[in-house]
């Protein structure tokens, strides 16, 4: 069955990109991906839920770009708390790829915790969970391996903030463009044990994202 606004283009450049990041996807993973877009952009149209039009937009600007997370998560992961979902970003995808995670997806809006909670039941996906919630009221509820966002806060704020929902020896995992000295310079001395690894976006600009591994003691 054709997932519902899904392109072929979109599924080449997908599987091409994904391919560049060392991934290969099954056909049902992309098919996970597929009916994904066809939500995203069926539900964006009342619920504004991206700025990215296109299908290549959105799988390169979203799927894709989630997908370098993976890079920071080590195969021993089993739980994954995504901070401020949005649109299910980068919880998602890394749910299609690693299909064994449990995830939380933690989003306070209203809109947006609706269509997580649709887009989840459209899946069927086990082990996948959404709090329409803050962070701040999470905790308590969620305790994980790892907490991940979306270049929602600086990297020492993102670190204060989710400190309680990760597990002592976890980790927070987050993405940031070229201003990520300027905030490891501001947070000198604040910040815990941190790596960070340096990966480039398929088929989109030419800056690299660096993604950053804070580890909790």
């Amino acid at each position: 069955m054709k997932e519902q606004g899904a392109s072929a283009e979109a599924r080449e450049i997908l599987v091409r990109g994904l391919a560049a990041l060392g991934l290969e996807p099954t056909e049902a993973q992309v098919g996970s991906f597929m009916t994904y877009l066809g939500e995203l952009k069926r539900w964006s149209r009342a619920y504004s839920l991206t700025s990215l039009k296109s299908d290549m937009e959105i799988v390169v600007g979203h799927f894709l770009d989630s997908c370098l997370y993976l890079k920071g998560l080590d195969t021993s992961v089993t739980s994954v708390a995504d901070v401020g979902s949005g649109a299910g970003l980068p919880g998602l995808p890394l749910k299609i790829m690693r299909p064994e995670l449990n995830i939380t997806l933690i989003e306070p809006t209203r809109k947006k915790a609706a269509f997580l909670r649709y887009v989840a039941g459209k899946l069927a996906f086990g082990g996948l969970r959404v709090m329409e919630c803050t962070l701040q009221e999470a905790e308590g509820e969620v305790l994980v391996d790892v907490a991940v966002t979306r270049a929602l806060w600086s990297v020492e704020e993102f670190v204060r903030r989710a400190d309680s929902i990760v597990k002592p020896g976890g980790q927070m995992v987050m993405s940031k463009g070229p201003k990520l000295q300027e905030e490891l310079k501001a947070a000198k001395g604040k910040l815990p044990e941190y790596r960070i690894i340096e990966a480039a976006l398929p088929f989109g600009d030419s800056a690299l994202r660096q993604i950053v591994v804070i580890s909790k003691p």
